[in-house]
């Protein structure tokens, strides 16, 4: 066996097929055990005698082979299993459900019901909800004062509350901004 481990450390092909017909089987078993799947495990078995034959300069051929492959075996193993884990879970997320029809819908009536305001309301929307900007950011950005932006800003949310009020039918009566209802934007 010496002679053998020592031809291994020197990366002889001979002696790396012997090893691998003694501690193959053995290989695929840890490996088999941690991942609990049979392709798996022989994936990790390669991965096993490919990463020892890289490393075969390192080994120190006093020491006993065994121990020192499966160490190998485990951590390419383990190696797989986080592998496997991070496909599995970005394909859950690549995985989610398209939108429904009805979120698709939602979505083109709040888009028609912004396109219908007037244009000074439809800015004031767009910079506070869809560029997230305070109504003092939007003041300075169109160049009008804070009270402007936020009468806009009301005005505007007033007649989207009318636009998309059958998007939102929870039964209750219209509330103040029904006023908005007939006025062309």
């Amino acid at each position: 066996m010496a002679d053998r481990l020592i031809r291994f450390s020197e990366q002889d092909p001979r002696a790396v097929a012997d090893l691998y017909a003694e501690f193959g089987g053995a290989v695929f078993t840890v490996a088999l055990s941690i991942l609990g799947d049979r392709h798996l495990a022989a994936d990790a078995t390669q991965e096993t005698f490919v990463k020892a034959w890289r490393g075969a300069h390192s080994f120190d051929v006093a020491r006993e082979f065994g121990p020192w492959i499966y160490a190998i075996a485990r951590r390419s193993s383990i190696d797989i299993l986080r592998r496997r884990r991070e496909v599995v879970s970005d394909e859950m997320e690549i995985a989610e459900e398209p939108p429904g029809i009805e979120d698709v819908w939602e979505a083109f009536e709040v888009r028609h019901a912004v396109d219908r305001l007037p244009e000074e309301e439809r800015e004031v929307v767009r910079l506070t909800h869809l560029e997230g900007l305070t109504h003092s950011e939007a003041a300075e950005r169109l160049g009008i004062p804070v009270g402007t932006v936020k009468s806009r800003s009301h005005r505007a949310h007033g007649r989207l509350a009318v636009f998309l009020g059958h998007v939102v039918d929870n039964g209750e009566p219209p509330g103040p901004e029904a006023r908005y209802r007939g006025q062309r934007p």
